[in-house]
């Protein structure tokens, strides 16, 4: 990263992190120009890594007794080490969203449907980001990239900064 962004290293991969975090949550966010191409590449790397292990599973097959006495096989899918360890680092490069209870939705509702799922942001990119932007590209004939799109706004007017709005392309 070469914009510095007038930050020291800390602060400066923290903003990067958080603004990361949130376009891949939302899909698009308002930030400056300089801000908004070094999240473009940040992005760019946590979606190709997500792309190149999303398809790696371990399958296997379990079998237990249940109350009645009866064999019941259950078959478990895991990730497989190259996606566990995609996942790991993933993980250390955004910071997690969670999810927000839906209006007119009750809380035992909310409570069922996200019981099973521990990292939302970690699952939407593994599962739903990684499908589409893989099928992308292999309907371009392997050209991958180009998963943000910059808009430039023009400049803001406390302190004249140039801003832009960041969204990740269909």
């Amino acid at each position: 990263m070469a914009n510095k962004l007038g930050l020291n290293a800390t602060k400066r991969m923290a903003l990067i992190k958080n603004q990361a975090s949130a376009l891949l949550w939302y899909g698009k966010i308002e930030t400056t120009e300089a801000r908004a191409k070094e999240v473009s590449a940040y992005v760019s790397k946590i979606i190709t890594l997500a792309i190149k292990t999303y398809t790696d599973t371990v399958e296997s097959e379990i079998s237990t007794v249940d109350a009645k006495g009866k064999e019941v096989k259950k078959t478990l899918v895991k990730d497989g080490v190259k996606k566990l360890n995609a996942r790991r680092k993933i993980i250390s490069m955004v910071n997690d969203l969670q999810e927000v209870k839906a209006d007119k939705e009750s809380k035992a509702d909310f409570k069922k449907r996200t019981s099973a799922v521990k990292s939302p942001l970690i699952e939407k990119i593994f599962d739903e980001y990684a499908p589409k932007y893989a099928t992308r590209k292999e309907e371009k004939n392997g050209i991958g990239g180009g998963y943000t799109r910059i808009y430039k706004l023009g400049a803001r007017k406390g302190d004249a900064a140039e801003t832009a709005i960041i969204e990740l392309v269909d």
